[in-house]
């Protein structure tokens, strides 16, 4: 009978910092849920949901903007593709095309921000409003931040040769930032 070789200290302290980024990424979808189901209940117990004067949202502008944020999902997975084959020059193209993906999403919710005509404090709609798509641009604002400061890594030689697990955590994290994009969508822009 043959042992196998247990593995190394390295490959199980990565595993467990992978398997620990999972479980935040968990906390942070109950979160969201707590979110979505207070927004929801709100919506359908309220006799006037909309502030006065406000018809309800624009959806061809964040329409746009969800486009843009959730191709980022496949432009970031193209990049790890290529970090995989060790083509760092591809790699480093489309992880940049993800960030400025995101930075356009940004600007856009910015905009749109800017032309509404109801406040934080317009009512129920207003905060719950403000609040989501406000907590979710924080979001993206870190992926922003971590996929820079991955960027910025692989410019370190032999720093993505073997285990390193940054890339694959921070894609996870944007991934997670898109589809809780299109539940929020969904709920804000789609069923008012």
């Amino acid at each position: 009978m043959t042992l196998s070789n247990p593995p190394s200290q390295e490959h199980g302290h990565q595993s467990h910092n992978l398997t620990g980024f999972i479980i935040f990424l968990c906390s942070e979808s109950v979160i969201f849920l707590a979110f979505f189901s207070g927004y929801a209940l709100l919506k359908t117990s309220a006799l006037n949901w909309l502030p006065a004067g406000v018809e309800g949202l624009e959806v061809h502008a964040p329409l746009i903007n969800t486009i843009v944020l959730v191709s980022s999902s496949g432009t970031i997975y193209l990049a790890e593709r290529f970090k995989a084959k060790e083509n760092m020059a591809l790699f480093r193209g489309f992880w940049l095309l993800s960030m400025a993906m995101g930075a356009y999403f940004l600007y856009g919710q910015y905009v749109e921000w800017s032309g509404l005509q109801f406040g934080f404090t317009s009512g129920t709609f207003g905060g719950t409003f403000y609040l989501l798509t406000g907590f979710h641009g924080l979001h993206v604002a870190t992926g922003i931040g971590l996929m820079g400061l991955m960027l910025v890594k692989s410019f370190i030689p032999g720093n993505y040769v073997g285990g390193e697990q940054g890339v694959e955590a921070t894609s996870l994290f944007w991934h997670f930032v898109d589809v809780i994009w299109i539940i929020l969508f969904l709920l804000i822009y789609v069923w008012q």
